[in-house]
């Protein structure tokens, strides 16, 4: 039986059914799930049960698999396989955080509208997170399609934005939310990166920002002039209008590509109730300069 594409709206976000993702697909299949992909940029694949293998293989479907931050910055044992963020509430007991986690302070900056692995020099081309114990209430996740906020743009703010730099950093990111213990190590691994402000997708021709928390800076534009564009930039790019609200289920997989939406973690009370849920992260092609045909080196 073929899949099923269910759109939430006619552009943005859809449910894929019909299709078990524990098992090995077939090539009609996956080619129509990157299809519906590169349509809504938002795939819902509701009820699955899977292993972090399946997980992992189902995401090599869409290209190469990033190590995640926490094992590409500590040498500690990881609760789960490296090639998978640990995205919950757990320590490596498997037992809830307590108040004063470092990680939990650190993780306050997933309630920032972002885009995954922006502040990697190769960015994030998708990600694929996997519920496997949510909390009754609240822990929601909320996606913005940056090719519609760019459609919505004026014809002049497009000619601002179009060559464009930006410099990505996850310290940049965090600093908002008064998170500044990094060390030596994490700035190191994680420098300000390069990329573009406006990008276009490949595989549907479609311009979107390329906008994030994680700026910092713009190339060519005073301190003071680049956070206010960001500012305002996600301040369109976030109204009602472009925003999907992912209630989760247990068993549901939410695939996004990170070239072209921007997400954030709604609250819940995360001192009370375990959230465990897994996220595999592709890897682009290239840099977004790199894409664009300009050449650049990390800051």
């Amino acid at each position: 039986m073929a899949i099923t594409v269910w759109p939430v709206t006619d552009g943005f976000a859809a449910e894929i059914g019909d299709v078990d993702l524990s098992r090995p697909l077939e090539a009609d299949e996956v080619a129509a799930i990157k299809q519906a992909f590169w349509d809504y940029g938002v795939l819902i694949f509701p009820a699955q049960d899977l292993t972090e293998q399946q997980h992992v293989d189902f995401a090599r479907h869409i290209g190469p698999i990033e190590i995640s931050i926490a094992a590409l910055n500590s040498d500690a044992p990881q609760r789960i396989r490296t090639d998978l963020a640990d995205v919950s509430n757990l320590n490596p007991r498997n037992e809830i955080w307590g108040e004063k986690s470092r990680r939990r302070a650190l993780g306050v900056g997933n309630r920032l509208w972002h885009t995954d692995s922006s502040f990697k020099f190769l960015p994030a081309r998708a990600s694929l997170l996997y519920a496997r114990s949510i909390p009754p209430i609240g822990g929601h996740t909320e996606f913005a399609d940056m090719r519609a906020a760019y459609d919505a743009l004026d014809e002049a703010m497009k000619e601002r934005l179009a060559e464009l730099i930006a410099e990505h950093a996850l310290s940049y990111s965090r600093e908002r939310t008064g998170f500044t213990s990094f060390t030596e190590r994490e700035r190191n691994n994680l420098p300000p990166v390069p990329q573009m402000v406006v990008r276009t997708i490949p595989e549907n021709g479609r311009r979107s920002l390329y906008i994030a928390s994680h700026i910092g800076r713009i190339r060519g534009l005073s301190e003071d002039d680049a956070c206010a564009l960001i500012d305002r930039l996600i301040a369109h790019a976030t109204q009602r209008q472009f925003v999907y609200t992912h209630r989760w289920r247990t068993g549901d997989l939410v695939m996004w590509d990170d070239r072209c939406t921007m997400h954030r973690g709604t609250a819940f009370d995360d001192l009370r109730w375990p959230r465990d849920m897994h996220r595999a992260t592709v890897s682009d092609i290239a840099n977004t300069c790199e894409q664009a045909g300009i050449a650049v080196a990390a800051a």
